[in-house]
């Protein structure tokens, strides 16, 4: 009962900072609340019996993305949301675009679909050919990760350190010479 009663209050906590970062102005809060939500997360990862899953959640997630978040944010010194005129009326904003945008995301659900139902069907393994037996310590899950998945994660790195760039970039104050 005590392991239900905290999986109902960690899943509730995680959906509701969820549903309160879309819903916040100041930008700041947002990035408070999705660090709410990533620490949910990872008291359920431990309740699964991940504690490794739950670690990274928190040194990856709530620390190094989230530091990176902070900083973009505070670099462009947006202190709340605002919309201004050419906003609202802008060409995307109209009444067909969000239908259009519904669609999308309909045959995104479908595609996806209809790739787990493929999967199953060649018996592939969903989530690559790494399984939960064969990851057993940290050292097997960087042996994989730096042999196998080495690609995408200096690819996701790489991202960072572009996103970082474009931060200072936008940032950047015009001076007058």
């Amino acid at each position: 009962m005590p392991e239900t009663l905290v999986f109902y209050v960690l899943s509730g906590l995680a959906i509701l900072a969820s549903a309160l970062v879309i819903g916040q102005r100041n930008p700041m809060y947002s990035v408070m609340l999705l660090i709410a939500s990533f620490g949910a997360l990872a008291g359920l990862y431990i309740q699964l019996d991940a504690p490794f899953v739950a670690v990274a959640q928190i040194i990856i997630y709530a620390g190094a993305i989230m530091v990176l978040f902070l900083f973009v944010v505070m670099l462009l010194n947006a202190p709340q949301e605002d919309a201004a005129d050419w906003d609202r009326t802008h060409p995307l904003r109209q009444p067909g675009i969000a239908r259009f945008g519904a669609l999308l995301g309909l045959l995104l659900v479908v595609q996806l679909g209809w790739a787990l139902m493929r999967a199953s069907e060649l018996d592939v393994p969903v989530a690559g050919r790494v399984d939960a037996e064969t990851i057993g310590s940290v050292r097997q899950v960087g042996r994989v990760l730096f042999t196998d998945y080495m690609f995408a994660f200096e690819a996701t790195s790489i991202l960072i350190l572009v996103a970082m760039v474009g931060a200072v970039v936008l940032a950047r104050r015009e001076t007058d010479q």
